[in-house]
């Protein structure tokens, strides 16, 4: 299994793609036996997806819960659908224009030194969000994060830390050598590269066939995404123009497309198949 695809995550994947429901009808708490079903399917062993949810409900993300029959369950948290429902902006293709208006949200904080572990989780936070570093102190993301930045502090209890602003970038050094000072490109590049390598194979050999059997897409689908949604938060959605002409990341959003649209509602037949049995 890919070092990178850890039980936690992919039980969190699983969630976003098939254990929440909709808005107006959320899913019920999914069984630790179909859990095991469903982990089983990528290879995570039994103790692993025990061990997995340990963690998650410590992190108040899974809530233990009774199914209508009354089996041993798990759903999420409220602050877990709200993650979830932040990840969709992110994870999913967005309307054409949606991150094409430009403009910066600048995070600006001080943090009293006798809290300094707060100092701590607001720059791991920012960081996990795609934000960059501008200078001690001041971090910057294009201004569609606006909302998800709020969520999230707010969520952390850190708001009253932070000041927020949004504007242009006015100079002095071009905008596009700005960006390669606030973020690490060969890095991002490198992570956008690595996820073709996996997953455009998978792309190819499902490409012109006939329609894949509900697991096969499962495992190949779950297996996407949680490489996937990672990518835009390390990624955060820079502006094209601002990017060196030969940029992945447009062909790894491209790939993972494709692979939604082709696996995802297949996938969720095994889904539901392994919720009943």
């Amino acid at each position: 299994m890919n070092g990178q695809h850890t039980p936690r995550s992919l039980i969190v994947t699983y969630y976003g793609a098939y254990g929440r429901g909709s808005a107006d009808r959320p899913a019920g708490p999914v069984p630790i036996a179909a859990l095991i079903r469903l982990l089983g399917a990528v290879g995570v062993d039994p103790p692993s997806v025990r061990s997995a949810v340990s963690r998650l409900k410590r992190r108040n993300l899974l809530i233990a819960d009774r199914t209508a029959a009354g089996a041993a369950g798990y759903s999420l948290s409220d602050d877990a659908r709200q993650l979830l429902d932040d990840g969709d902006l992110r994870i999913y293709p967005r309307p054409a224009g949606e991150t094409a208006r430009g403009g910066w949200l600048l995070a600006v904080f001080s943090v009293p030194e006798q809290e300094r572990h707060k100092r701590h989780l607001l720059r791991s936070r920012l960081s996990r969000l795609g934000f960059g570093t501008a200078a001690p102190g001041v971090w910057i993301a294009p201004d569609h994060l606006y909302e998800e930045t709020r969520h999230t502090l707010e969520r952390l209890g850190l708001s009253s830390y932070v000041d927020l602003f949004r504007g242009d970038h006015a100079g002095f050094t071009p905008t596009a050598e700005a960006v390669r000072r606030w973020w690490d490109l060969p890095e991002l590049a490198a992570l956008h590269r690595a996820f073709l390598t996996a997953h455009e194979p998978v792309l190819t050999h499902w490409t012109g066939r006939v329609e894949p059997g509900p697991e096969a897409a499962y495992r190949d689908y779950l297996l996407a995404l949680d490489s996937w949604r990672h990518l835009p938060y390390a990624d955060p959605g820079l502006p094209p123009a601002l990017l060196p002409g030969d940029w992945p990341g447009a062909r790894a959003a491209e790939v993972f497309a494709a692979l939604h649209d082709r696996l995802r509602d297949t996938g969720a037949a095994h889904a539901e198949a392994a919720l009943k049995n």
